[in-house]
């Protein structure tokens, strides 16, 4: 029997229906292209930020504090009101929970990103495969290397787009899935190690790698266990520590390894070349590769819906 409209995690049958629901809906209507709600908000947040973070007080130690204040006004009136409305009748409840997470996730907008590059490239069309993938990652493009580039968005992203939202919405329902896909978003504006951003965006950078740390390593798990798994774990396992990011080093290592191709190496920022750590093995990916890193993200969100739907129908039983 369905418990709380607030949260549903009293009925995990009902909670792996309506994660079902909302990837469904990703499938069939994709991401808003007009009034989508991230463009709103981006817009909330580009306007704090200036009035919060003006030039005069960086890159002081105090933007730090101004920071998190940002993140928590951002953030905890937008699920207050949220929460508030789902106490109002059962249907309503449920028809927030399937539209927080159909927010939150971005399956089927990162497979169409990542096939825009692929034909771009069946079609030996390379500046507009580079200019394709600059939509998926912040390199300069005329340096972009698209077919390693993209792997490695569609590996990442995977877990910011698809594992971490369906995590969160399976630990704290709708309500935590659409905090996640706003921390997410704050961390992409803000965190930067820049002078406008090295203190300010510290609280958002922190709060996201605390949220996907959990998610991260399933999503390594999982395309270790839907890939070559000897190679991921071992790739994982020994580079994984060398990446800068403590989230995305599991992911795309594994990945990588998964896939059996090599990721990582020199990429340009903002004119910087910046040396990685070589990810996964010493094949160099090929454009087909891409096709394939979808399917892993793709077989991986079916086979979390699949153990959801099962545990549901045990705990149920």
């Amino acid at each position: 029997m369905f418990s709380l409209p607030v949260y549903p995690s009293f009925d995990y049958l009902t909670l792996a229906g309506l994660a079902c629901g909302a990837v469904l809906l990703d499938a069939w209507l994709g991401e808003p292209r007009r009034w989508h709600p991230l463009v709103g908000f981006g817009h909330l947040v580009s306007q704090l930020e200036l009035r919060l973070n003006p030039s005069t007080r960086q890159p002081l130690r105090s933007q730090s504090l101004w920071g998190l204040v940002s993140v928590l006004l951002l953030v905890l009136p937008i699920l207050f009101i949220i929460v508030l409305l789902m106490q109002l009748s059962l249907w309503l409840a449920l028809a927030l929970h399937v539209y927080c997470l159909y927010f939150a996730i971005g399956h089927r907008s990162l497979r169409q990103h990542g096939l825009a590059v692929y034909e771009a490239l069946q079609a030996n069309q390379f500046q507009q495969a580079q200019r394709a993938t600059s939509y998926m990652v912040s390199r300069d493009v005329e340096a972009i290397e698209p077919v390693s580039a993209t792997i490695e968005s569609v590996l990442e992203n995977g877990n910011d787009s698809v594992f971490g939202a369906l995590f969160w919405f399976f630990v704290a329902g709708g309500p935590g899935a659409l905090a996640y896909r706003l921390v997410n978003t704050l961390d992409a504006m803000w965190g930067y190690k820049t002078p406008r951003y090295f203190y300010f965006g510290w609280a958002a950078a922190r709060l996201d790698d605390v949220l996907n740390y959990v998610p991260a390593r399933l999503t390594a798990l999982t395309y270790a266990l839907l890939g070559q798994t000897t190679l991921a774990w071992q790739s994982w396992r020994t580079q994984a520590p060398l990446w800068d990011s403590p989230n995305a080093g599991p992911v795309m290592s594994a990945g990588a390894g998964a896939l059996n191709v090599q990721l990582g190496g020199r990429a340009r920022y903002h004119g910087e070349w910046h040396d990685r750590p070589r990810l996964g093995t010493h094949t160099p990916p090929i454009a087909g590769d891409i096709p394939r890193a979808l399917q892993l993200v793709r077989n991986g969100m079916l086979s979390w819906l699949m153990v959801a739907v099962l545990i549901g129908t045990l705990a149920y039983a």
